[in-house]
């Protein structure tokens, strides 16, 4: 039997619990009036929020994190650029 140690092990899995988001707010409240960040981050299997720069917010500071939900993908717009109105 192979030993493993359990930093390894963790190691391994670890990128499998990141979260990702490319649009949130990261609150340092429950009534949402202290924004920390807004924009792209990855939360870390640890509870640490890592943005775009490198820095980290500790678990301790982030209250909450509200993804913002993907804008709707609608190509049936009438002024899409291919639209019989523009030929």
């Amino acid at each position: 039997m192979i030993s493993v140690g359990k930093n390894v092990l963790l190691d391994a899995l670890a990128d499998y619990f990141v979260r990702e988001y490319e649009d949130a707010v990261v609150y340092a409240d429950y009534e949402q009036e202290t924004v920390l960040h807004e924009g792209e981050l990855r939360v870390l299997p640890n509870g640490w929020v890592e943005l775009p720069t490198g820095r980290l917010l500790s678990p301790d500071a982030v209250h909450h994190v509200d993804p913002r939900p993907d804008p709707p993908e609608d190509d049936d717009r009438d002024d899409a650029p291919d639209s019989p109105r523009f030929t």
